[in-house]
């Protein structure tokens, strides 16, 4: 397999090229393969365990999907490196650390092996495999499979981003006012929850409407598609976010951590938007002191 080659353009910017049996390739085989697992196994797990609090759990099939996911990636590309949720220990602590050891590896997968695991357990159908591909830290292949749909949202660095085969590009509201945002619920409820709640309370009135669906990746997907103009959360970790955040850049969106810097994989809380409403969002939240900083 031809590993991925950087390259100048005319505009001196670093652009990707990959032969025909590509990482990204590899990503979207095995990010469908474990969504129909997953899908098979809806209202057939066994053992429902609690990591962080009461509203972080884990089920084995989390456990098994991310099994296969690090065995299929692996046989594809052995000498890789791998960071997955269902391998860290629960808290921000454990997985910072996690983080760090494997951040500046040439090449690092970043896996969520089910993203929407309460959703999951209750059958409620929102949930996705993540899939992201990092080259000395900077994400190059985002895929988020939606089983439940059968839609699979691709990136790849500089070559825009797809659903179903079809080019993404973000919604086009101009003002805070005229969107709809997406936000979600903290697993910590001592300091983050308390925090996305205050920022909700501040937000709700200058919006359209706020949705919680309960599963970062694909909100950050559907910010990509155009089907949500913004999205925030506090106290995420770079599984949640890594593959979403490629999706929402190559579509023509901005992502940022919620003080406005650059998105970086060491971000846990985090803005996506098509861009125009960013600064919008990001002041709302400052003001109510509801950035998680």
């Amino acid at each position: 397999m031809k590993e991925w080659i950087p390259l100048t353009t005319n505009e001196g910017k670093s652009a990707y090229t990959v032969s025909s049996k590509s990482f990204t390739a590899v990503a979207i085989n095995t990010a469908a393969k474990a969504g129909e697992w997953i899908k098979s196994k809806l209202g057939d797990y066994n053992n429902l365990d609690l990591k962080y609090s009461s509203h972080d759990l884990v089920t084995e099939v989390d456990k098994g999907s991310e099994k296969m996911i690090r065995n299929l990636l692996m046989t594809h590309i052995p000498h890789h490196s791998f960071l997955g949720e269902e391998g860290v220990e629960a808290g921000p602590e454990a997985s910072a650390e996690a983080l760090k050891e494997v951040r500046d590896d040439e090449y690092l997968w970043i896996v969520d092996p089910l993203d929407g695991t309460t959703n999951f357990v209750h059958g409620f159908p929102y949930y996705a495999v993540s899939i992201a591909l990092a080259h000395k830290g900077e994400i190059i292949v985002g895929v988020v499979y939606d089983p439940t749909r059968d839609e699979l949202f691709v990136a790849e660095k500089g070559k825009g981003a797809y659903v179903k085969g079809k080019r993404m590009t973000v919604s086009q509201e101009l003002k805070l006012s005229e969107g709809l945002i997406a936000t979600g619920f903290p697993v910590d409820q001592k300091v983050n929850l308390p925090c996305n709640l205050a920022g909700i309370q501040a937000v709700a009135p200058k919006v359209r409407n706020i949705r919680t669906a309960g599963a970062a990746a694909l909100h950050l997907a559907y910010v990509a598609a155009g089907r949500l103009t913004g999205f925030w959360e506090i106290g995420l970790h770079a599984w949640d976010i890594a593959a979403g955040s490629l999706l929402v850049q190559e579509a023509g969106g901005r992502i940022t951590d919620t003080a406005g810097k650059p998105y970086t994989l060491e971000a846990r809380s985090v803005i996506a938007t098509n861009g125009s409403i960013h600064g919008e969002l990001q002041t709302v939240l400052a003001d109510a002191k509801a950035t998680g900083l």
